[in-house]
């Protein structure tokens, strides 16, 4: 799965864990601790595994108390819930503390909102919120990318700095799909969304996608991935004659529920052979659709469409085909 592990490395940097012990009583006088160049790293802060007893706001104190802020260019949001108590606790008050602090981040220009594995939280549990009120406040962000659909608002705005948007989710819902899709990126060369299934709140259909596909909103888009979809048959007819196609670089079809419909319809569409990298993996592939791709688009595309597909079930003689990230 792609959220087992912590992220090691965002906005080109490595990242480094703010310790939780310092928001704990008997460190309330530490006035510094080691750490490497500020500007180096890209900060975590958050809750680190279920055994976790910090508070998220405490350890956000400490952070701009011990941490020279005006130095920071990457900052990471790990988990803000107790488990146990409250799998799905908003992230309001995170929202709030990072909108307050946004003067103390001059310099800030990549932002991830919750690094959260699946062993501490199902992705499709995480709780978000009004999630553009950061890019509100941090005009001169480039990268931006959140993690979990539960309560995730995204009203339609516009910003003329970000370059890299990603939605991580094991279900999308249309709302926030129509509000990315209705705002302005100026500037944005890479989106990705991750649709899911309307198990968990992803009922998007591609007319809500209708935007994007267009392109019209998104001068410099250089790299779209619509992910993780159920509907990425419907995706894939929709692309075959999208505007937004021609422009592009790379194409990410993957995690989602591909079957040879989806690829004949990618086929008998624009030509791809422009694009240096299009990736199907996770699929329901034939091997005879396979090999039609890789005629068509190899050796001039980089083409991925992992060794053997993704696993098909049946039950009573129906087969059931899911998406990588669900729950």
């Amino acid at each position: 799965m792609i959220n087992d592990d912590h992220l090691s490395e965002f906005g080109g940097l490595p990242v480094f864990d703010f310790p939780e012990n310092l928001a704990a009583p008997e460190h309330a006088d530490a006035t510094s601790f080691d750490h490497p160049a500020v500007e180096s790293v890209a900060w975590r802060v958050g809750r680190i595994g279920w055994d976790s007893e910090a508070s998220w706001t405490d350890l956000f104190d400490r952070f701009v108390e011990l941490v020279d802020t005006t130095r920071v260019r990457a900052f990471v949001v790990a988990s803000w819930v107790d488990i146990e108590e409250d799998s799905a606790g908003p992230v309001d008050a995170v929202l709030d503390c990072l909108v307050a602090a946004r003067e103390w981040f001059p310099e800030l220009r990549a932002l991830f909102i919750g690094d959260i594995t699946q062993e501490e939280n199902e992705i499709s549990w995480i709780c978000q919120g009004r999630v553009t009120a950061l890019l509100d406040a941090f005009p001169e962000l480039t990268e931006f990318v959140v993690r979990g659909s539960q309560q995730l608002v995204f009203p339609a705005l516009r910003h003329e700095r970000l370059e890299k948007l990603t939605i991580q989710t094991g279900g999308l819902p249309a709302t926030v799909v129509r509000g990315v899709a209705a705002s302005d990126f100026p500037a944005l060369t890479h989106l990705e969304l991750w649709l899911g299934t309307p198990n968990y709140h992803g009922d998007a259909e591609v007319a809500d996608l209708a935007a994007i596909l267009a392109g019209d909103r998104l001068p410099a888009l250089r790299h779209l991935g619509l992910r993780n979809s159920e509907i990425q048959d419907d995706i894939c007819t929709a692309l075959a004659a999208a505007p937004v196609v021609a422009r592009l670089e790379s194409l990410d079809l993957s995690l989602g529920i591909l079957t040879d419909a989806g690829a004949a319809a990618l086929l008998g569409g624009q030509p791809l052979t422009h694009l240096e990298s299009l990736d199907l993996h996770h699929n329901y592939l034939s091997a005879e659709i396979r090999d039609r791709l890789r005629d068509a688009l190899s050796p001039k595309v980089e083409l991925d469409l992992d060794p053997g597909g993704a696993e098909t079930y049946s039950h009573n003689g129906e087969v059931w085909r899911y998406v990588s990230i669900g729950e």
